[in-house]
């Protein structure tokens, strides 16, 4: 049997409240202005993950410890996935 508009009242309305849970995260834009123009979160997030990943990797070829962090080709990528997450929950949660 065909569900028509006003048939069956329980399931719109569960299907009204599931769906205002799952929008309710939209409530704000993630992003912010920047000298007039919107960036968003995850850009900056990014960009900190990459230069702390360069500076942690400076920082361990100067003191000959860049062996420890085998394959690089895993290593940083994953270092900057973790660096760039970490920036956005310690300053981008709202």
């Amino acid at each position: 049997m065909p569900l028509v508009g006003g048939e069956c009242p329980k399931l719109t309305t569960g299907i009204t409240a599931i769906t205002a849970v799952f929008i309710s995260g939209c409530s704000g834009s993630p992003s912010f202005s920047l000298l007039g123009a919107y960036f968003p979160d995850w850009l900056f997030c990014i960009v900190a993950g990459v230069v702390l990943s360069v500076i942690i990797y400076l920082l361990l070829r100067r003191l000959q410890a860049d062996h420890l962090m085998t394959p690089s080709a895993v290593a940083y990528p994953a270092l900057v996935a973790f660096l760039s997450l970490a920036v956005w929950l310690m300053l981008f949660q709202r």
